[in-house]
Order: C-alpha cells, then structure tokens, then sequence
C-alpha cells in the first residue's frame, strides 16, 4: 500500500530533489518504496509567512499550513546554508538573502561579496536542513529531523548542477562542489537525505511508513 504525503514547497528544485532523493535512497530504505511524495502545486496552496527564527520552527510551519489547505499528512522543509564568518548568516534567510524576489545567482553573488569583505576569515560552512511532518493541521506530536552538511564556501560558483547556493558550496570529502558533483552522489549524503533518512526511520517507528 502506498501512501501519499504532499511536500510543502513551491520550489521545483526542491520537489524534484525529494523525488530523485526517494529513488536513491530507497534501496538502503526500503520504506521509502511505500512513500510517495506529491507536490503541494496539485492544491495552488500558496507559501505562509516564515516567520519563526529557526528552521525546525519555519519547516513546521509550512508543513501545518499544506496539511490545512490540502488535508492531507505534509512534509514542511526549511534549509539553508550557515556561513561562520558571516555569524550564521544567511541561514534562515538563504532563499532571501539578497532581497525577498532574489534569484539564486543574486543570492549566490551576494554571499561572495560578502565574504570578499573579510578576506581573513574562515570559509568553513553548512548547509542545514530541517524537515517537519504532520499527519494533519493540528497535529499536536510532529516529527521533527534535521541533517547538516559541512564544507566550504569558494571565491566563486563551480558547476551548473543543484539549485541554490549548491555552485559556491565545496564538499572536501568529494573535493568539489555540490554544483559539480553527480546528482546521484548528493541524493545520497546531502543536509536534506540525511534527514529525510532520520525522518524515514521515525516514521516506519509508527508505521506511518511500513518498514
């Protein structure tokens, strides 16, 4: 039996890594073979005001939100990428750090002047993800995951790969940048697998996936 959970996002990106994420990761996860995500575009819910300080809060409340407008379980996500130098900056900003109608590569030049700014600080970053899934609107026990990445952020954009701040983002275990890395090898280890595979597991506790 399948089970249908509606991901809460507009961003096309986005929905199609969770697509890509479920056919990767469902060889080590067999639950997710009993999963199938649908994006919340079906129902035009439009995207609620973020307006909690930090991502579980944020990802909670778009997953509240879908769940209200569509009636059914919902996954909220709320991610972003924790510059050290920039003391944490953008973070829950990320998708808005260079005004509110930014597009990535406004987002991404940005973060480079900034950082051109202070040119002795460290490049050390990650990139957070944090996922909320409610079985309905007033849910009153979510379940909360969240997964980080670490790595660096480079002078300038490598790859044309991944959306986001995925060019500037350089992972030293792979010795490149998510932008040039195989999709495949990022569905696997990326802030958001990581997880969606902790997730996976609470929801297989409480049969909600069958594991």
């Amino acid at each position: 039996m399948t089970t249908d959970i509606v991901i809460a996002t507009n961003n096309d990106g986005k929905m199609a890594e969770f697509e890509e994420m479920r056919r990767v990761l469902a060889a080590s996860h067999p639950a997710l073979e009993q999963l199938r995500f649908v994006s919340q575009r079906q129902w035009s819910v439009p995207s609620p005001v973020e307006d909690a300080d930090t991502f579980r809060g944020n990802a909670l409340i778009k997953a509240r939100a879908t769940a209200a407008r569509t009636g059914q379980p919902a996954i909220g996500d709320d991610s972003g990428l924790v510059v050290d130098a920039l003391e944490g900056r953008p973070g829950i900003f990320s998708s808005r750090f260079a005004g509110e109608e930014a597009s990535d590569a406004d987002n991404n030049a940005k973060l480079v002047d900034e950082l051109r700014k202070r040119p002795e600080a460290p490049r050390t970053a990650r990139f957070v993800c944090a996922l909320a899934f409610v079985r309905h609107a007033e849910d009153p026990d979510p379940l909360i995951a969240e997964g980080t990445w670490e790595g660096e952020v480079l002078d300038s954009p490598r790859g044309e790969r991944g959306f986001g701040y995925d060019p500037l983002f350089f992972s030293p275990e792979h010795g490149m940048s998510v932008g040039e890395m195989d999709p495949d090898d990022k569905h696997r280890v990326s802030h958001r697998a990581r997880a969606l595979k902790q997730l996976i597991e609470q929801l297989a506790a409480l049969d909600i996936a069958p594991a």
